[in-house]
């Protein structure tokens, strides 16, 4: 070996951040590998390496025994107390073999070998360094697509965003600045693969984490999130501190925090409805922007019947259902929502109980052009 190859080594671990040992153990196992294979030798032998030189020695490493039945593997007594009087059985001995030669048929055979112990030693930093980001967010450049994948580079590595991750009618070409989810990291033979998303809900909160310093900073907590990934989503959020109005934090000045997010994925609408630990409470919040009459909850089955006015049962329904369905999945609660005359002629409405929770409710659907405007 050569102080050359030394220096390269150096070079390596500055800029690629591969520990020299590890390139040296990786160097030491192939001498090995070559010293065995190219003299037919099945001898048990160590590479001594010397750093500084960059020279290089094979030893051949041999047990003291009685009496020699592989003179390959192992050495007698006499023959060890010859070299050093001090040795006894079960000792191991050590001599010299270097072959005349063994540094050029060193050099051909290790290369391979040291070049993929690097490549494997590349992979595990970067897989290192990627499982800490699950469930995180990172802004990627799109670089190709297939009828599977969108290739998204993160730096060092290329992310898969699969078909079914895809914001749906959301197109991308290469060289596209995206923001995308890192929802799993997994070790494979041809090294790290990264999968990331557009539809996960995680996702949503991330964006709102990075533009809304009150949830980033905990005084703002996002409680649960139900997200058709480009159509519409909602969001629960609450804070401790009486002072800090959490869908306002939200929202931002003229609503450019929320519009902020909306841009990122495209037109997304999003509703912020408060958060509450009153079922009743949160159900009725959840259905915004419609306007609730009464909650009715059966807590064993942890459904609920929602009783709105007859002019609101379509915008508390939604399209195709939807603001019905997305407030079931960020409450947990089934929700069955009637008009006012329904309920009326069903008798289960008005309650002798009913308590006007939601005479003050707050209309948390937001107009976003008109407020920019």
């Amino acid at each position: 070996m050569s102080s050359e190859l030394l220096d390269a080594l150096i070079i390596l671990e500055r800029e690629k951040g591969i520990s020299r040992d590890v390139l040296i153990d990786a160097i030491e196992a192939a001498l090995v590998s070559a010293y065995r294979r190219n003299f037919n030798q099945a001898q048990n032998v160590r590479i001594d390496i010397n750093l500084k030189t960059g020279t290089m020695r094979v030893f051949a490493r041999k047990e003291v025994v009685e009496q020699v039945y592989d003179p390959r593997l192992e050495i007698s007594l006499e023959d060890a107390r010859q070299i050093t009087p001090n040795y006894q059985v079960e000792d191991i001995v050590e001599m010299e073999v270097t072959p005349k030669d063994f540094g050029r048929i060193a050099a051909q055979t290790a290369k391979q070998v040291v070049t993929q112990r690097v490549r494997e030693a590349e992979r595990g930093i970067i897989y290192s360094e990627f499982i800490d980001r699950e469930e995180d967010i990172m802004t990627g450049i799109v670089q190709r697509l297939d009828s599977k994948f969108i290739y998204v580079s993160l730096g060092k590595i290329e992310a898969l965003l699969p078909v079914n991750e895809q914001i749906p009618n959301e197109r991308y070409k290469p060289h596209d600045r995206i923001k995308v989810f890192i929802t799993k990291v997994e070790k494979t033979t041809k090294g790290p693969q990264i999968f990331v998303s557009r539809t996960h809900p995680g996702l949503l909160k991330r964006l709102f984490e990075i533009e809304v310093p009150e949830i980033y900073d905990g005084t703002v907590e996002i409680k649960s999130v139900a997200r058709e990934a480009g159509d519409r989503s909602k969001i629960s959020v609450h804070s401790d501190n009486h002072e800090v109005d959490p869908i306002g934090s939200c929202v931002g000045p003229k609503g450019t925090r929320v519009q902020a997010v909306v841009n990122e994925l495209k037109g997304e609408k999003i509703d912020i409805v408060k958060w509450s630990d009153d079922p009743v409470v949160f159900v009725a919040n959840s259905l915004s922007p419609s306007k609730v009459l009464d909650v009715m909850i059966n807590e064993k089955e942890k459904a609920t019947t929602v009783v709105v006015p007859d002019y609101q049962l379509s915008l508390a329904i939604g399209k195709r259902g939807q603001n019905a369905r997305l407030a079931a999945k960020l409450t947990g609660w089934k929700i069955d929502i009637k008009a006012e005359t329904e309920a009326r002629e069903k008798g289960i409405y008005p309650r002798e109980e009913t308590i006007r929770l939601f005479d003050d409710q707050v209309e948390t659907e937001f107009d976003y052009e008109e407020e920019l405007d």
